[in-house]
């Protein structure tokens, strides 16, 4: 059966929800790290107790709209049984440039920015928060992709978790790190989508099982 990657939170998020969650994401973006279910309420014009329904509250609101951004970070479609090397080289730069994608926007650094400075000030878990449900839910949401490779005997490793960081690392370099410290660069959709493809045969050399890496859609 072809397998698809989890989105924002496999719980159906709706229109009217996404339009909450994308206000949120323009508070932060202004710079309200001090977001409340009030100014929430007051962007998105609804009431703070639809608010408090749909979402608990506060940490629960904050922990959708990580989820909500960490869901276009997908690894696409694939089909275990007939997974192939070109298959697995699409599907690994497909997942690399939508993270890229995502960790570049103005909303990602904006939200990054306020989770490192409450996970210092210990104002809230909003760290822990995009922890959990971004980087942790993004990697879990690869591993399989990954595990199904190695069952195909197209790459090789004894760690997952290793396997993953080191394609991670390679997909987003110095990126993000450059973002929150203010780096003004802005990578186009070309520059995203070369970088993925680097980020791919290098992964697939390391990990390729003594195969030639596949090919990629850049080559």
């Amino acid at each position: 059966m072809p397998q698809a990657a989890a989105t924002a939170a496999d719980e159906i998020v709706t229109p009217r929800q996404g339009e909450v969650l994308d206000a949120v994401l323009a508070l932060l973006l202004e710079g309200r790290d001090g977001l409340t279910m009030t100014a929430v309420a007051r962007r998105a014009s609804c009431s703070k107790e639809t608010l408090y329904k749909w979402f608990g509250d506060r940490d629960g609101l904050l922990t959708a709209t990580v989820r909500w951004q960490a869901s276009k970070v997908r690894a696409g479609n694939w089909d275990r049984q007939r997974l192939d090397a070109d298959a697995l080289a699409e599907s690994l730069e497909a997942f690399a440039a939508n993270w890229l994608t995502v960790i570049s926007s103005k909303t990602s650094v904006a939200l990054n920015r306020v989770a490192v400075a409450h996970a210092a000030s210990g104002r809230s878990d909003l760290g822990r928060i995009v922890l959990e449900n971004g980087r942790f839910a993004i990697g879990e949401r690869l591993k399989p992709l990954l595990e199904a490779a190695r069952e195909a005997g197209l790459i090789g490793f004894d760690d997952t978790e290793t396997a993953f960081r080191t394609f991670f690392g390679l997909v987003g370099r110095d990126v993000q790190v450059r973002l929150l410290l203010g780096d003004a660069m802005v990578p186009s959709k070309a520059e995203i989508a070369a970088d993925a493809a680097r980020a791919t045969r290098q992964f697939l050399t390391l990990f390729g099982a003594g195969r030639s890496a596949p090919r990629t859609r850049s080559n």
